[in-house]
């Protein structure tokens, strides 16, 4: 009974982490990316392009959705270290590719971001058919 609370929280954090891990990481990137630009007195305005540029992320928020949802699928069935290396992997070239992906709009954030999860989905259900078999 006491176990219960916890993995109720513990859902809790995947899902909010799974909402916003696709927009922080484009939000970070694109931060690094042109901050150095800004003049040295134009900080308050760069920031209020930061603040309204992360409003637009919301859009980005649901494509990272199939990578953390095959991840933990693969984590669920014990190969940990393997869904966070291709989470990691992965992620880290969703976001790459969403920085001129962006550019299109919401559809140009889908078609690149959707397609990234699929070789966990595959090695997902590989995985899953293989050990049905042999177990």
């Amino acid at each position: 009974m006491t176990d219960r609370p916890s993995n109720l929280r513990a859902r809790i954090a995947f899902y909010i982490a799974a909402l916003l891990w696709l927009p922080a990481g484009v939000a970070v990137t694109a931060a690094v990316r042109w901050w150095p630009l800004a003049a040295p007195g134009d900080v308050p305005s760069m920031t209020m392009i930061v603040l309204v540029s992360l409003a637009s992320l919301a859009v980005a928020a649901p494509c990272g959705l199939p990578l953390a949802f095959a991840c933990r699928w693969l984590g669920r069935m014990g190969y940990r270290c393997a869904a966070w290396m291709a989470g990691v992997a992965l992620g880290t070239a969703t976001v790459a590719v969403l920085l001129p992906a962006g550019l299109f709009g919401p559809v140009g954030i889908a078609i690149a971001a959707i397609p990234l999860s699929l070789p966990v989905w595959i090695a997902a259900f590989w995985l899953a058919r293989t050990t049905r078999r042999v177990g």
